[in-house]
């Protein structure tokens, strides 16, 4: 197979929680042997950038910054590039650090409201704090809308869930960062000067990596862990150009002529 570029999901693809799946570290390898280009990409916001790229150095491997994107880095981007210096956030606190060492303000009546996964953070008052932001005229933006992700001990709800619910209860559509937008997947692409055609995406959610990545050119890779379930696939209109049972089995999904 012709392959010029890889784009891996990590949480459910190459860990869960934050223990590597089988083959994650041989996987990686093979691709620095095969002189393959990969980033990682990933709709994680439960965690800084520091964090993620220290579970990624778990496996042992040589893994730099500039080789993960996150919802958060692109949010980021998009606000310095508009001279906007504050924000409300909602989310954990280990993310509220990338947002920090951007010199971005973390205030509770700022004129943009961004929601991530805030796991215990959800709460009636914070949720019902930024919906009074938003019906109030400020700007609502989402770093992902995953219905839900595998955690160690099962799986969880994600930040789409209660995303939807502001979106319904305010009448307003949020601007989203992540997977599956097209603006996240090219930023990764032309790091790597991509072409959509010869890059794979693997990941284990068949809306948001899948689908995200298919809708934009990419070859989409299925794996069955993480949040994996049969009964989505069969029901889902997207089909993936290539379904695996592990990243373990992506290097033999390569090498195939």
């Amino acid at each position: 197979m012709s392959v010029h570029a890889v784009l891996l999901d990590i949480d459910g693809t190459l860990f869960t929680g934050m223990n590597p799946l089988p083959g994650a570290a041989e996987t990686i390898g093979f691709l620095q042997n095969q002189n393959i280009p990969y980033r990682f990409i990933s709709n994680g916001t439960r965690r800084s950038k520091k964090t993620v790229l220290e579970k990624l150095q778990s496996l042992n491997l040589p893994v730099w910054e500039d080789q993960i994107f996150t919802p958060a880095g692109a949010v980021i981007q998009y606000l310095l590039s508009r001279g906007i210096s504050s924000c409300t956030l909602l989310s954990t606190d280990d993310l509220k650090n990338d947002f920090r060492k951007a010199g971005i303000s973390l205030v509770h009546d700022a004129h943009v409201v961004i929601i991530a996964d805030a796991g215990d953070a959800f709460t009636y008052q914070s949720i019902n704090q930024v919906f009074r932001q938003v019906i109030g005229g400020a700007d609502l933006i989402a770093l992902e809308k995953d219905r839900y992700w595998m955690d160690h001990d099962g799986l969880s709800l994600g930040a789409g869930p209660f995303v939807d619910g502001l979106e319904y209860a305010s009448g307003k559509t949020a601007l989203l960062m992540g997977k599956p937008s097209l603006h996240f997947f090219s930023e990764a692409l032309s790091s790597m000067d991509a072409e959509p055609g010869n890059t794979l995406m693997v990941g284990d959610d068949i809306l948001t990596d899948i689908g995200g990545s298919m809708a934009c050119g990419i070859k989409g890779v299925l794996v069955k862990t993480g949040k994996f379930n049969e009964e989505v696939l069969a029901k889902s209109l997207v089909k993936p150009s290539h379904i695996i049972k592990s990243i373990a089995d992506l290097p033999e999904l390569i090498r195939e002529p």
